[in-house]
C-alpha cells in the first residue's frame, strides 16, 4: 500500500466514525448527494438562495449528483450554523447558505459561531433591503411610516429577521428616531413575514428584496423604499435616499462547509459555483430576484468576510449607543 492510499484509507476510515457519508477521496468527488441546507424557512432568502443554486447547477449539467434541499430554521441561520461546526466537522456531503445575518447573529451574542469557524466557500450574490407594507397600511412612503415610528414606536410592529433589523434601525435614525425603541417581530425570512403580513400579525416588514418581489409586483403588498444608490430595473420603487434618508445597504449571501472541509471538496464547490454564475439559468433567477452576482473565492472573499465584519461591528457598536 502506498503512503497515499494508507492516507486516503485513514481518511476514510475517520469519516465513518464521525458519521460522514460522503466520499472520502478526490476521485471521482463526488460519489453521491450532498445536502444542500436553508438555515431558515421555505420562502426565505436563505431558501431561494439554495433552490437557485440547486436549479442552476442541475439544469446546467454542472454537477449530476442529488443535491437534496432541506430547511433547517433556528435563528436566522445559527441553530444550523451550530450544528454544522459541532456535527459535519470534515465531511464533504454538507453545504449550507450564509450572509450577513452570520455576523450580526456572532456579534450580538446569538451565535456563539462566526464564518472563522467554518469553510467558507464563495459570495454568490449581492442583494437591497426593501421595506413593504400591507395594501391596507397607512403609510403610502417611507417618511409616513418613520413618521409613526418617531412618535410611539409600541404601535408599529415591523417584522424583520435578525439581519433585518440593522438597516432599519440606520432607517430610523436618519429620521431622527430611536432605533432602540423599535418594536420588532422577529421572523426567519420572507416566508414567515409575509405570512405574518397576510395574518395581520405586522403591517411593515424588510427583507431582501427578492423575499418580496413577487408581491409587490403583484400589488399584494406595496413597496415602500428600497436601500439602493438608484432604483433598481422593473420595480416601480423609491430609494430611501429619493425620499430623503441617506440610507443605503445591501446583503451580501455565500456558500459554507463544516470545518475542516477537504481541500478537494473546497476546489470542486468553487470551480462548480464559478461555471454557474455564468450560466443562463442563474442569470435568469438574478434577473427575477433583482439581486447582483458578486461571486468571490479565495483570499478575496476572505478580505471581503474580514473587513465586513468590522463593518459590522462598528455599526453595531454605534447603534448601543
Amino acid at each position: 500500500m502506498t503512503m497515499r492510499h494508507a492516507f486516503l484509507a485513514l481518511l476514510a476510515a475517520c469519516l465513518m466514525l464521525t458519521g460522514c457519508q460522503g466520499s472520502a477521496s478526490a476521485d471521482g468527488y463526488p460519489t453521491g448527494p450532498v445536502t444542500m441546507t436553508a438555515g431558515a424557512s421555505p420562502g426565505s432568502g436563505f431558501d431561494l438562495t439554495i433552490r437557485a443554486v440547486v436549479d442552476s447547477l442541475q439544469k446546467e449539467g454542472i454537477v449530476d449528483v442529488p443535491l437534496p434541499v432541506q430547511n433547517r430554521p433556528g435563528a436566522s441561520g445559527a441553530d444550523f450554523l451550530a450544528a454544522m461546526v459541532e456535527q459535519y466537522r470534515g465531511a464533504d456531503d454538507q453545504i449550507s447558505v450564509t450572509s450577513l445575518s452570520m455576523m450580526t447573529n456572532q456579534l450580538s451574542g446569538t451565535s456563539r459561531y462566526g464564518y472563522r469557524d467554518v469553510t467558507m466557500i464563495a459570495r454568490l450574490m449581492t442583494e437591497y433591503f426593501m421595506v413593504v407594507a400591507r395594501p391596507d397600511a397607512p403609510f403610502q412612503n417611507l417618511g409616513e411610516l418613520l413618521t409613526a415610528v418617531r412618535s410611539d414606536p409600541s404601535r408599529v410592529p415591523i417584522g424583520a429577521a435578525l439581519d433585518d433589523q440593522a438597516p432599519f434601525d440606520l432607517l430610523v435614525s436618519a429620521a431622527g428616531g430611536d432605533p432602540s425603541k423599535v418594536h420588532y417581530v422577529t421572523h426567519e425570512g420572507g416566508g414567515d413575514q409575509s405570512a405574518a403580513l397576510a395574518s395581520g400579525e405586522v403591517g411593515v416588514a424588510i427583507g431582501g428584496v427578492s423575499e418580496f418581489i413577487g408581491q409587490v409586483k403583484t400589488r399584494e403588498l406595496k413597496g415602500l423604499g428600497v436601500l439602493a444608490e438608484d432604483r433598481l430595473p422593473g420595480l416601480d420603487v423609491p430609494t430611501a435616499r429619493e425620499q430623503g434618508f441617506d440610507v443605503t445597504l445591501s446583503n451580501w449571501r455565500g456558500l459554507y462547509g463544516p470545518p475542516d472541509m477537504p481541500g478537494y471538496a473546497v476546489e470542486y464547490w468553487q470551480r462548480a459555483l464559478g461555471a454557474m454564475v455564468d450560466t443562463a439559468t442563474w442569470k435568469d433567477a438574478a434577473e427575477r430576484g433583482q439581486f447582483t452576482t458578486t461571486f468571490m473565492v479565495g483570499d478575496e472573499f476572505q478580505n471581503f468576510l474580514a473587513e465586513t465584519q468590522a463593518d459590522v461591528q462598528t455599526a453595531l457598536q454605534a447603534a448601543r449607543g
